[in-house]
């Protein structure tokens, strides 16, 4: 594991993957990351980074996929349908709990959000969106991001700014600052990798970003993301 980087920036992997994102999720008071010991210096950096309360470990669905299955924000929490009940139950002792009942169940991938906002993929349906903004105490709206419909893996948010993939065209950029109320920019991580979400796990106090990013990438979420 690298040391502190720059301010509260630290690189990871876990399982010996440098997209971290797909496994960890994050608010500005707790995490989920999987209860395997293979994440347990994951779990150790994202605590201390990111400065929070609690760290919740548990899988969904039996699955170490945790942050491609589940999105929070500070009033809600979004997960598949397959998710257990004792898993429930783990992550609803700290915030409320929300089943999504749809064909898009990877809510991780498929929603941006933070406290003012969710942007959602475009195929969910009307009923979802309404389900959708009701847990999270948002308005969501669709959108995509450089094109891909799995807006929650091509972004990264949080209540103080957003990052994205570098292929975002400006309307797609001016839906995410629309919908999040946040100023957006374009960077990569995991060494020129677009899909931020699925790159990093962060909040407003810091953020922790797959072990194959660069400096100068690093530099430019930092920026992005205002850890200043």
């Amino acid at each position: 594991m690298s040391q502190l980087l720059i301010h509260m920036l630290r690189k990871a992997q876990v399982f010996g993957n440098s997209f971290i994102g797909v496994f960890a999720s994050a608010n500005d008071s707790m995490s989920v990351l999987p209860p395997s010991p293979d994440c347990d210096e994951l779990a150790r950096d994202i605590h201390k980074i990111l400065g929070l309360e609690n760290v919740v470990r548990t899988t969904i669905d039996g699955s170490h996929i945790v942050g491609a299955l589940l999105v929070m924000n500070s009033n809600g929490a979004l997960v598949s349908p397959f998710l257990q009940e004792s898993e429930r139950k783990m992550i609803a002792k700290h915030v409320p709990v929300t089943v999504l009942p749809e064909k898009l169940n990877a809510a991780g991938n498929d929603i941006l959000a933070n406290d003012y906002g969710a942007l959602v993929h475009s195929g969910f349906s009307d009923k979802a969106i309404e389900r959708i903004s009701k847990a999270l105490g948002v308005p969501a709206r669709r959108g995509r991001i450089a094109g891909y419909k799995t807006v929650g893996s091509a972004a990264a948010a949080t209540n103080k700014a957003a990052i994205c993939h570098p292929h975002a065209s400006e309307y797609e950029m001016g839906l995410i600052e629309e919908a999040l109320q946040v100023d957006v920019s374009i960077c990569t991580a995991n060494y020129g990798a677009g899909l931020l979400g699925a790159c990093m796990v962060a909040n407003t106090k810091g953020a922790v970003v797959g072990e194959s990013s660069t400096p100068i990438e690093l530099g430019k979420i930092e920026d992005g993301l205002k850890l200043y």
